[in-house]
């Protein structure tokens, strides 16, 4: 018999916490703890590593959920399922980008929550992976000359540099939006930089780099690839135009 799923709850509403646990508990699932903040739940993850975590997004404390999160993310790969009793657009799109596996939105029903969790446990048992695959899953992007394999779905994948419109920082992560995809890395705007081809790419603010050869249009404050209009800076605009052998 396999050992039960061990999940974290991460809530700052007690007595919505003590709830969620004792449906859990009914359902077979070990609960490793109830923590009310994101800075006592990432010691409690690196004590106990739980399978799953349910995380509140509007904790109180000097981080909230999603910040929780971005940092939980930068050394672990554990599933979250997000609580919510405030899903506007803003926290959404913050919460999006750290890929979650569910939204609950509060109040939510026993068969809610035990419908999420299920769906989690499935998708992480179809993708149990070797120690040899889990190695290349958190490997970091590998750049060559003319494409670069990033982790994505369990696997590496390759795409070519000419594809590539433009990478977008957010926060200790990069978003890859090439031809037709998206893909999200664990790396910092920074690190992808300086291993980039120089010829193809060109960091023209402190949250963008873009792919010289896809920039459609240059304006005042912005170029334009595939219709994104991107900022840039007044001091990387010349180096630009310098790049694009403008006359």
């Amino acid at each position: 018999m396999n050992p039960p799923l061990k999940i974290l709850i991460v809530e700052d509403e007690m007595i919505i916490a003590a709830n969620i646990s004792l449906q859990l508990t009914s359902l077979g699932y070990e609960v490793t703890g109830i923590i009310p903040r994101g800075e006592e739940a990432l010691l409690h993850i690196k004590q106990h590593q739980p399978d799953m975590v349910l995380l509140d997004i509007n904790l109180k404390g000097k981080i909230d959920g999603i910040e929780t999160a971005l940092l939980m993310q930068q050394d672990y790969r554990i599933p979250i399922i997000y609580l919510t009793a405030n899903a506007d657009d803003a926290n959404f799109n913050r919460a999006k980008a750290t890929n979650p596996y569910a939204f609950i939105s509060k109040p939510f029903k026993k068969l809610d929550l035990q419908r999420a969790i299920e769906l989690t446990a499935t998708h992480l048992k179809d993708n149990n992976t070797t120690p040899k695959e889990q190695a290349l899953n958190n490997a970091d992007p590998l750049i060559l000359n003319d494409c670069i394999f990033v982790r994505h779905h369990e696997k590496m994948v390759k795409i070519n540099i000419i594809d590539i419109l433009y990478i977008e920082a957010e926060r200790n992560y990069c978003r890859i939006y090439s031809k037709g995809k998206e893909f999200l890395i664990v790396t910092t705007l920074k690190d992808i930089d300086q291993k980039l081809p120089q010829d193809h790419f060109l960091r023209i603010h402190r949250s963008f780099i873009v792919n010289i050869s896809q920039i459609d249009e240059i304006a005042t404050s912005h170029v334009v690839v595939s219709r994104k209009a991107i900022p840039i800076s007044k001091q990387l605009k010349s180096e630009l135009l310098k790049r694009l052998h403008t006359i």
